[in-house]
């Protein structure tokens, strides 16, 4: 099943952006998972086992390596600008 996860990661330190970027980077070394960046959070586009694997590793790392919050949004479809309905892309 393809699924969709919006993501928003808030490292708790004064010192955040390096540790967000990292793990969106970490996040991208997997071909099969599409990732959108945008100034408020990170969409992952792929089969939803595969995000859940990642995301569990990925977040996991983060957690053992200092304080960070993450929140999530789980679709079980596809939900990417191209697959918006007409209207809603003008």
């Amino acid at each position: 099943m393809i699924a969709t996860v919006e993501v928003s990661m808030y490292a708790l330190t004064d010192d955040y952006a390096p540790k967000v970027i990292d793990f969106i980077q970490r996040v991208k070394q997997n071909k099969n998972i599409r990732v959108e960046v945008n100034g408020l959070s990170t969409q992952l586009f792929g089969e939803y086992d595969e995000l859940m694997l990642v995301l569990k590793n990925e977040m996991k790392h983060d957690f053992d390596n200092g304080k960070v919050v993450f929140l999530l949004k789980l679709a079980g479809s596809e939900l990417t600008k191209e697959k918006l309905p007409d209207i809603l892309k003008q």
